[in-house]
């Protein structure tokens, strides 16, 4: 199950972290809308929980 979470689940929540922030950034450069821009960084805090949780919980399942 650790092995599980260690190879798919942690890479994809920090793959979709990445992605979203860089979105954001690109937005914001490029003088886009500051409301999607504000949509996108709410969506990248919440990304960056889901994240945690998932890296938390490996951590947790290795221990095991």
């Amino acid at each position: 199950m650790s092995g599980f979470f260690a190879q798919y689940l942690v890479p994809i929540a920090i793959g979709a972290v990445a992605v979203v922030l860089v979105l954001g950034l690109v937005n914001m450069m490029r003088g886009g809308s500051p409301n999607r821009s504000q949509k996108l960084m709410r969506l990248r805090v919440l990304l960056q929980f889901v994240a945690i949780v998932v890296i938390m919980a490996t951590i947790w399942a290795m221990g095991r």
